[in-house]
Parts: structure tokens; sequence; C-alpha cells
């Protein structure tokens, strides 16, 4: 019996749809793992940049699994060959799902310091802090003595968002703005934040650009070839008709800011009085796009890759302009070294 190799999008991804057929692919074992290779081989957006900068031939991958011996398998070993297949991509954004498992690779942050202990940074919320949407934030002050041996306070803003799937609107962000109405500047903390919504993304950095401005360009797969692409169309944040944040903001990341935090930082990069502070970013620079396999198992992979300004590809991360870690000593004691480093860059 045979069974279809579906792919499906949603929104604007469906005028691409022409270039995207349906495969028919025995529903067996066998048939089931060259389903899967074909789909990342005609469709994946990365194949020559993972060749090219991790050495993975995505040629050489099919040998060792779709002609491995798969007739000694039951249902769950099959899902384990093919996640292991799909995690020599080493893409957050690649997964396998079933109703009793989802393949995944988190490489891109488990390799990596976490760079973030979540009790420290609660404490520097505080108990009283206050909540728009998604973001977290509450006002830090701090003393300093002065070159003429004044002591001041200084107030800075601290705003922790965790997750661009909860939601941020242009009117949650004014109030947070009334609020930080005295503030020398802001620390906005997106450490741990895995992504989500694109549009929450742009909404959150339109509010710190005071002109139109080209943030990155975006691709789309034209044809099956692995360098198919349409010419980049390049993307562009527009400021909003409410409140800007025209001073200092400090972005915190770590490794595991990915997908659309990943996006975030390369969008605030071109902010004008934004500096980018902690580790470089997981990455995840390809938006994903879904498919089925022949025995009904959902597929998930990066199918349009991302830029930056200057043309460089963001899938493997971003830089930050101050590089900086926790110290985990001082943790213990309730200092975290990277809000104080912020601190210190507003001050």
């Amino acid at each position: 019996m045979k069974a279809r190799l579906t792919i499906w999008m949603t929104g604007l991804m469906l005028l691409l749809a022409g270039c995207v057929s349906e495969e028919p692919f025995e529903n067996t074992y066998v048939g089931n793992v060259e389903a899967l290779w074909q789909l990342i081989d005609e469709h994946y957006c990365f194949l020559t940049y993972k060749k090219r900068t991790l050495g993975v031939d995505w040629k050489e991958v099919r040998g060792r699994y779709v002609f491995a011996r798969l007739d000694t398998m039951n249902a769950y070993n099959l899902f384990d060959h093919c996640a292991a297949m799909l995690s020599e991509l080493k893409d957050g954004h690649v997964n396998l799902y079933s109703t009793a498992d989802v393949g995944r690779n988190w490489s891109w942050k488990e390799d990596y310091p976490k760079n973030l202990d979540v009790e420290v940074r609660e404490a520097y919320l505080g108990t009283k802090y206050k909540i728009a949407g998604g973001l977290k934030y509450t006002i830090l002050e701090r003393s300093r003595v002065t070159e003429e041996g004044k002591t001041v306070k200084d107030s800075v803003g601290y705003v922790v968002y965790e997750s661009f799937s909860s939601a941020v609107s242009h009117s949650g962000i004014n109030e947070v703005f009334y609020h930080f109405i005295d503030c020398k500047g802001i620390i906005l903390d997106i450490r741990g934040n895995g992504g989500g919504n694109l549009d929450y993304c742009d909404i959150l950095s339109s509010h710190f650009f005071e002109k139109k401005t080209h943030v990155g360009y975006m691709s789309h797969k034209t044809g099956k070839g692995w360098d198919d692409f349409s010419s980049p169309e390049p993307e562009y944040i527009t400021p909003p008709a409410y409140i800007l944040w025209l001073r200092p903001v400090v972005v915190l990341t770590n490794r595991s800011c990915y997908s659309a935090a990943n996006t975030f930082v390369r969008n605030m990069k071109r902010a004008p009085y934004v500096i980018v502070a902690g580790d470089r970013t997981g990455g995840g620079g390809g938006m994903p796009f879904n498919a089925e396999l022949p025995c009904g198992w959902g597929v998930r992979f990066s199918a349009c890759p991302e830029y930056d300004a200057h043309g460089d590809v963001v899938e493997h991360g971003i830089d930050p302009d101050v590089v900086c870690s926790l110290d985990t000593e001082k943790a213990k004691d309730g200092v975290d070294t990277m809000i104080e480093t912020a601190l210190s860059l507003i001050e």
C-alpha cells in the first residue's frame, strides 16, 4: 500500500506551494525512512551551509540510515532511527513527532554554559514586579559615587521576557515605558527565551527604533536543489505610533536564546541605543515548515533561511557586543554578574 508524503504551509507561505509536491512512498519501515530523507534533501534550507560549516554530507547520511537493516526494528526503534538521522543536522528546528515521543536536537544549548540562575534572577525581580503580557518588569536602584565624591542613586528599568510565545502588545509596552520614565536605561533580559511568535518579536523590537531600519533578509525555497532559493528579500523594522525608548538599552543573552529570540537579537543589533551583552545566542535562523510521513508521524524542518543586515546566516547564533558570563560562585550569594555588568554598561 502506498501513502503520500505531505507538506503543508500556512499564511504567506501558501504562495510558494507550487514548488512543493506530494510523493508516493510505501508505508513500510524502509519507505518511511526514504520519505524522510528525501523530504530533507529537497526542502530543508541549510544542507549546503551545514556541509560547509559542520561537514554534514546528507548524501552520505542516506547510505547509513536508509540502507541500514530495518527488518529487525519495531515502531519505537524506527522512530529513534529516524530521529537520529535528523539529529545529524544539529538543528533545533528539526523535529519528529509521534504520539509517544518528540525527536529533537538541543546540542545548540546543551553543550554550553547556562549563564542563568533562575532563582537569582527572580530575586532581582523581587515579589512586587509588574506584568504586562509576557513582560515582567521592575526598577533596580543602585548607588554610585561620582568623580566629585558625591553619592547618587541610579534607577534602571529591568524587564524579563521568558518566551516569545507569551503575548506582548504596543499598549502594554507603553505602560512599561511609562513606569520607567525616570530611569537612565533598560535591561532587557531574554536569557532562556527559546523563541515563539515572530509577530511579538517585531512588536517589541519596533519600540527601540527611531526610523524605519533594514535589519536583515529572508529567502524561500524555489526548487528541490539544495541551493534553489529566491533572491533575499529585505526585512525592515518600522517604529510604531506609540512610545519609543530612545535611551540606553542592554539586551542580556545566553545560548538558550533561540528562534524568535535569535531574530529579536538580530533586530536589536541594528537599534541605535542598544548593546547586546552575554553569550552567543543559540541560533535557529530558519523558518520552520511542517510535513507528515506515510505512517502519520509529523516532521518539522527549517525551510526559509534568515540573514542579518550584512547578508550573513544567523542559523548558528549571533555574537554579543559585550561578552560576559554568570559567576556561579557569586550567584550562590545572590549576585548575578551578568545583570551587574548590564547595570555598569548603562551607568
